[in-house]
C-alpha cells in the first residue's frame, strides 16, 4: 500500500497532479483544499488514498492526513463514492466537515452536489462519532486574494467544476458573475462560491 508519494511537481490541475518520483509520474486526484496549498510549489508529498476496482486503479492525494481520514470515513458510508467524497472535501475542508458532521448539519452537507437528504442522514448518523475521535487541523487558505483575475483563473475554475460533475454552460455563467463580484478570488475560492451558487 502507498502511503504517500514525495517528489517533483510535474504537474497541477484543480482536479489532479503528478508527482514525479524515481523517474515516475505519479496521477493523484486531488481536493481544492490540496489544490491551493500545492499552488506555486516545485516539490510536493501527498498522502495517499488508492482505489482499487475491477476496471480502475486510482490514487486520491491529500495534503493533510487528516483531510485523508474524513475522505476514508466519508466512502465508508453507503451511498458516497469517491468521486462524491472529493466534492465533499473540496466543498469544505476537514475541519468544517468535522463540525458539520458533529453538529448534525444536513442542510449543509445537502448543499453538495451529489448528496441528497437521505445519504446526508445517513453521514451523520454514521460519523457523528467517529469523526469526532479525529484530530483535524484546520488550516485553510480558502479565499486568500490573489493578483487581479486571469483568464487562467477561469479557465480552471470551469474545469474543476465540469470534473466534479457540473453542466459546464451553467457552470461558466456562475463563474463568471462570481469573478466580477470578487476578482481577486484564486481557483479554489470560485469554485466553492460556485458550489453554493449551482
Amino acid at each position: 500500500m502507498i502511503e504517500f508519494i514525495r517528489g517533483a511537481l510535474a504537474e497541477l490541475n484543480p482536479t489532479y497532479a503528478v508527482i514525479e518520483c524515481g523517474g515516475v509520474g505519479y496521477m493523484a486526484n486531488i481536493s481544492l483544499n490540496t489544490y491551493s496549498a500545492l499552488e506555486g510549489k516545485s516539490e510536493a508529498k501527498l498522502y495517499i488514498h488508492e482505489a482499487i476496482r475491477e476496471d480502475a486503479y486510482q490514487l486520491y492525494g491529500f495534503e493533510t492526513t487528516s483531510e485523508r481520514e474524513v475522505f476514508r470515513l466519508l466512502t465508508s458510508v453507503s451511498g458516497v463514492g469517491a468521486s462524491t467524497a472529493r466534492v465533499m472535501v473540496s466543498a469544505m475542508n476537514a475541519g468544517e466537515l468535522k463540525s458539520v458532521i458533529m453538529s448534525g448539519d444536513v442542510k449543509a452537507l445537502k448543499g453538495v452536489k451529489g448528496i441528497g437528504l437521505k445519504t446526508a442522514e445517513r453521514i451523520v448518523v454514521e460519523l457523528k462519532d467517529k469523526i469526532g475521535k479525529l484530530d483535524v487541523c484546520v488550516s485553510s487558505s480558502a479565499s486568500q486574494p490573489s493578483a487581479a483575475p486571469t483568464s487562467t483563473t477561469k479557465e480552471e475554475s470551469l474545469q474543476a467544476l465540469e470534473v466534479l460533475g457540473y453542466n459546464k454552460a451553467q457552470a461558466s455563467k456562475v463563474v463568471d458573475k462570481i469573478l466580477s463580484d470578487n476578482p481577486e478570488l484564486k481557483v479554489e475560492g470560485v469554485v466553492k462560491a460556485a458550489f453554493k451558487m449551482l
